[in-house]
Protein backbone atom coordinates (compact mmCIF):
# COMPACT_ATOMS: atom_id res chain seq x y z
CA UNK A 1 0.00 0.00 0.00
CA UNK A 2 1.27 3.47 -0.90
CA UNK A 3 1.60 6.10 1.76
CA UNK A 4 0.48 9.70 1.38
CA UNK A 5 4.08 10.91 1.74
CA UNK A 6 5.19 8.76 -1.20
CA UNK A 7 2.35 10.03 -3.41
CA UNK A 8 3.16 13.63 -2.49
CA UNK A 9 6.85 13.09 -3.26
CA UNK A 10 6.13 11.47 -6.65
CA UNK A 11 3.65 14.24 -7.55
CA UNK A 12 6.11 16.98 -6.60
CA UNK A 13 8.90 15.28 -8.56
CA UNK A 14 6.63 14.93 -11.60
CA UNK A 15 5.65 18.60 -11.40
CA UNK A 16 9.32 19.63 -11.12
CA UNK A 17 10.27 17.53 -14.15
CA UNK A 18 7.37 19.00 -16.15
CA UNK A 19 8.46 22.53 -15.19
CA UNK A 20 12.05 21.81 -16.30
CA UNK A 21 10.87 20.35 -19.61
CA UNK A 22 8.70 23.43 -20.16
CA UNK A 23 11.62 25.74 -19.34
CA UNK A 24 13.90 23.89 -21.78
CA UNK A 25 11.27 24.12 -24.54
CA UNK A 26 10.77 27.84 -23.89
CA UNK A 27 14.54 28.51 -23.91
CA UNK A 28 14.87 27.05 -27.42
CA UNK A 29 12.51 29.65 -28.90
CA UNK A 30 14.69 32.01 -30.93
CA UNK A 31 14.20 35.72 -30.53
CA UNK A 32 13.21 37.41 -33.77
CA UNK A 33 15.98 39.39 -35.45
CA UNK A 34 15.36 42.59 -37.29
CA UNK A 35 16.77 42.62 -40.83
CA UNK A 36 20.19 44.19 -41.13
CA UNK A 37 20.40 47.73 -42.37
CA UNK A 38 23.43 49.83 -43.25
CA UNK A 39 23.83 51.32 -39.78
CA UNK A 40 23.41 48.03 -37.89
CA UNK A 41 25.82 46.21 -40.20
CA UNK A 42 28.46 48.93 -39.73
CA UNK A 43 27.99 48.76 -35.95
CA UNK A 44 28.32 44.96 -35.79
CA UNK A 45 31.37 44.94 -38.06
CA UNK A 46 32.92 47.75 -36.02
CA UNK A 47 32.43 45.70 -32.85
CA UNK A 48 33.96 42.57 -34.35
CA UNK A 49 36.79 44.25 -36.25
CA UNK A 50 37.82 47.38 -34.35
CA UNK A 51 40.29 49.56 -36.19
CA UNK A 52 39.33 48.22 -39.64
CA UNK A 53 37.88 51.11 -41.65
CA UNK A 54 35.09 50.03 -43.98
CA UNK A 55 35.62 51.23 -47.54
CA UNK A 56 32.34 49.91 -48.99
CA UNK A 57 29.40 47.96 -47.61
CA UNK A 58 26.77 45.82 -49.30
CA UNK A 59 23.79 44.66 -47.23
CA UNK A 60 21.81 41.63 -48.40
CA UNK A 61 18.45 42.35 -49.99
CA UNK A 62 16.74 40.16 -47.35
CA UNK A 63 18.72 41.72 -44.48
CA UNK A 64 20.24 38.38 -43.45
CA UNK A 65 23.87 39.31 -44.11
CA UNK A 66 26.35 41.88 -45.30
CA UNK A 67 29.70 42.10 -47.03
CA UNK A 68 32.16 44.94 -46.53
CA UNK A 69 35.47 45.81 -48.10
CA UNK A 70 38.19 46.95 -45.71
CA UNK A 71 41.35 47.41 -47.71
CA UNK A 72 42.57 43.99 -48.86
CA UNK A 73 40.08 42.19 -46.62
CA UNK A 74 36.44 41.27 -46.96
CA UNK A 75 34.39 41.40 -43.77
CA UNK A 76 31.40 39.07 -43.84
CA UNK A 77 28.31 39.12 -41.63
CA UNK A 78 25.85 36.26 -41.95
CA UNK A 79 22.91 35.06 -39.89
CA UNK A 80 23.47 31.81 -38.03
CA UNK A 81 20.70 30.70 -35.71
CA UNK A 82 19.42 33.66 -33.73
CA UNK A 83 22.53 35.81 -34.18
CA UNK A 84 25.14 36.95 -36.64
CA UNK A 85 28.58 35.54 -37.35
CA UNK A 86 31.40 37.81 -38.49
CA UNK A 87 34.34 36.46 -40.48
CA UNK A 88 37.26 37.94 -42.41
CA UNK A 89 38.67 36.66 -45.68
CA UNK A 90 40.84 38.00 -48.50
CA UNK A 91 39.10 40.48 -50.80
CA UNK A 92 40.18 38.52 -53.88
CA UNK A 93 38.34 35.47 -52.56
CA UNK A 94 35.15 37.48 -52.04
CA UNK A 95 35.47 39.04 -55.48
CA UNK A 96 35.76 35.64 -57.16
CA UNK A 97 33.05 33.92 -55.09
CA UNK A 98 30.25 32.05 -56.83
CA UNK A 99 27.22 34.19 -57.70
CA UNK A 100 24.10 32.41 -58.95
CA UNK A 101 20.43 33.35 -58.86
CA UNK A 102 21.10 36.47 -56.81
CA UNK A 103 23.02 34.58 -54.13
CA UNK A 104 26.69 35.16 -53.36
CA UNK A 105 28.20 32.06 -51.74
CA UNK A 106 31.40 32.66 -49.77
CA UNK A 107 33.50 29.74 -48.52
CA UNK A 108 34.53 30.66 -44.98
CA UNK A 109 36.53 27.45 -44.29
CA UNK A 110 35.25 27.43 -40.72
CA UNK A 111 33.69 24.47 -38.91
CA UNK A 112 31.21 26.69 -37.06
CA UNK A 113 30.16 28.61 -40.19
CA UNK A 114 31.38 26.79 -43.33
CA UNK A 115 29.82 29.17 -45.84
CA UNK A 116 27.95 32.43 -46.01
CA UNK A 117 25.16 33.01 -48.48
CA UNK A 118 24.32 36.66 -49.10
CA UNK A 119 21.47 37.76 -51.37
CA UNK A 120 22.63 40.64 -53.56
CA UNK A 121 21.19 42.13 -56.74
CA UNK A 122 24.51 41.74 -58.61
CA UNK A 123 28.11 40.71 -57.97
CA UNK A 124 30.57 42.20 -58.43
CA UNK A 125 28.78 45.57 -58.30
CA UNK A 126 29.27 47.94 -61.21
CA UNK A 127 30.26 50.80 -58.86
CA UNK A 128 33.08 48.74 -57.35
CA UNK A 129 36.20 50.83 -56.87
CA UNK A 130 39.18 48.71 -57.85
Amino acid sequence: MLSHAFLIQVSASGAAVAALVGLAAWARIARPLNPLDDQTARFLLGEEFPGKPIDQLWVATDGAGALARAGASALVLCRVGDGYVARQLPWAQALSAAFRDGRLTLDLADVAAPKAVINLPAWPPKDLAA
